[in-house]
């Protein structure tokens, strides 16, 4: 068993955070749901990339939706916050597991 990708698990503790934040603030089932499952998967991913750190496919794709629909958000409201902030951890993520998957 590899070491602990704590990164991928702040990232999925992050956007379910999110979503519950969303639905605290303002009553959106819709950040609600999104956040946790897309939170949950990632943090699915957490566990797998913990084991082999060859196994991002999970994240990884999680984290290229997430960057994608919240990228559009961002891009559409201008609102950094929660749109932005998602959308670039997501981007980092994912540029993280591209790195791996060329550098490995």
């Amino acid at each position: 068993m590899g070491s602990p990708d704590y990164i991928t698990y702040g990232v999925g503790a992050l956007v379910a955070f999110g979503g519950i934040f969303g639905y605290a603030k303002v009553g959106s089932l819709m950040s609600l749901g999104a956040g946790l499952v897309f939170g949950s998967v990632i943090l699915y991913g957490g566990t797998l990339t913990s084991a082999d750190r060859r196994n991002f496919l999970i994240p990884f794709l999680a984290s290229l939706v997430l960057t994608g629909v919240m990228g559009a958000r961002f891009v559409n409201t201008g609102k950094f916050m929660p749109a932005g902030l998602v959308a670039t951890v997501n981007l980092l993520q994912v540029a993280r597991f591209g790195y791996r998957f060329i550098a490995e």
